[in-house]
């Protein structure tokens, strides 16, 4: 895990993120969002070649997590195929998916979400 420009912790995930995945991915996100880090998360997608539909659950519960602790998880994504499953799925209709981690920083600074 590393920090973005702007102090979010980074997770960035890569192969395949499906059902035997994720009980690591959930012990990841439990330390992140729902254990004693304040800042907010990014997730970033890059690196990911398969993205099933537990680990979007997972993620979206995270997301809800952190909204009820007033931070927030964002989805970093530029990957257009699986940027159209987020999309498809309305997974982005719930969580703020950017193309980069520069995106992310930039709406910060100017206020967009």
């Amino acid at each position: 895990m590393q920090r973005d420009l702007s102090g979010r912790v980074v997770l960035a995930l890569d192969g395949v993120a499906d059902l035997a995945s994720l009980p690591r991915l959930h012990d990841a996100l439990q330390r992140l969002v729902g254990g004693g880090e304040t800042a907010d998360v990014a997730i970033d997608l890059d690196g990911v070649t398969v993205l099933d539909d537990a680990t979007l659950g997972l993620l979206l519960g995270s997301a809800a997590t952190a909204r009820a602790r007033g931070r927030e998880l964002v989805v970093v994504c530029s990957d257009q195929r699986l940027r159209r499953r987020l999309s498809d799925t309305r997974f982005d209709a719930a969580v703020r998916v950017v193309v980069s981690l520069g995106d992310s920083v930039a709406d910060d600074r100017t206020g967009r979400s």
